[in-house]
C-alpha cells in the first residue's frame, strides 16, 4: 500500500469513528403488556373486565388499570361500577398511586405518594401513613407478594396480611392447560382474602377477592 493510500484508509477510519461518536444514545424502548381479565362472580356470574396495561422503563413501571363491573337481573342493574388507576413503581416500590371509582353514580378518589420512609394515602376516610413498602390489591406481578401490607384501590384502606406457601397446580387459562403457583393472602385474623396463581413466566393468570358478597374472581382472557 502506498503512503497516500495509507493515509487516506486513515482518514476515512477517523471518519467513521468521528460519525458514531456522534450519533445521539437514544434510550431502550418501554416494554408494554396489556393483561385483560373476565370477571366472574360466585352467584350473579359474570359481571365485568379488567385490563392491567403495565408499561416498564428500566426500572420505572407505570400500571394503568381500567375496570367495568355490571350486576343485573333481568335486564335491571343492582350494581355497577367503573374505575381507572394509574400505579408509578421505581423497582419495587409504590411511588405513587391515583385511582376513580364511581359506584352506582358515586366517585370516591384515592390518592398516595412516597414520602421518605413510609407512603401516605389520601381518601374520604382521610390521610392514613402506609410503610414504604406497601402494595396495592392488584396483583399485576409477583411483586404484589412481597410485603405484609396491602392498599385496596377502591377505599384506600390498609390491610395487614400474611401470604401462605405457594402450592403447585394445574389449571386451563385461555383453553390452555398451563402450570401454576396458588398463594393465599390471609388476614391476620386467618381469614382468607385473596387468592394469586402465577404462571411459570410470573403472570397473574388468576386471581380472587374473598368479601362479604361473595367470590369475586378475575381469570386471564387475552
Amino acid at each position: 500500500m502506498t503512503v497516500f493510500a495509507l493515509r487516506r484508509a486513515s482518514v476515512a477510519a477517523l471518519l467513521v469513528l468521528a460519525a458514531a461518536m456522534a450519533m445521539p444514545a437514544f434510550p431502550a424502548a418501554a416494554a408494554l403488556q396489556k393483561l385483560t381479565y373476565q370477571v366472574q362472580h360466585a352467584t350473579y356470574g359474570r359481571i365485568g373486565t379488567l385490563t392491567n396495561a403495565i408499561e416498564t422503563n428500566g426500572d420505572q413501571t407505570t400500571v394503568k388499570s381500567e375496570g367495568n363491573i355490571r350486576v343485573s337481573i333481568l335486564g335491571i342493574v343492582l350494581y355497577r361500577q367503573d374505575f381507572s388507576r394509574v400505579e408509578q413503581w421505581a423497582s419495587d416500590r409504590l411511588m405513587s398511586f391515583r385511582g376513580k371509582t364511581t359506584t352506582n353514580g358515586r366517585m370516591t378518589e384515592v390518592s398516595g405518594a412516597a414520602e421518605g420512609d413510609h407512603f401516605m394515602v389520601n381518601s374520604l376516610n382521610g390521610a392514613v401513613t402506609a410503610p414504604a413498602m406497601v402494595r396495592v390489591a392488584n396483583p399485576w406481578s409477583a411483586s404484589a407478594l412481597k410485603g405484609e401490607m396491602m392498599m385496596t384501590p377502591d377505599r384506600g384502606n390498609i390491610e395487614n396480611v400474611q401470604v401462605n406457601a405457594a402450592e403447585t397446580t394445574s389449571m386451563s387459562i385461555k383453553g390452555k392447560m398451563v402450570k401454576a403457583r396458588h398463594y393465599e393472602i390471609n388476614r391476620l385474623s386467618g381469614e382468607r382474602r385473596y387468592d394469586i396463581w402465577l404462571d411459570e413466566q410470573g403472570t397473574p393468570v388468576k386471581f380472587s377477592v374473598n368479601n362479604r358478597n361473595g367470590v369475586v374472581t378475575f381469570t386471564l382472557v387475552s
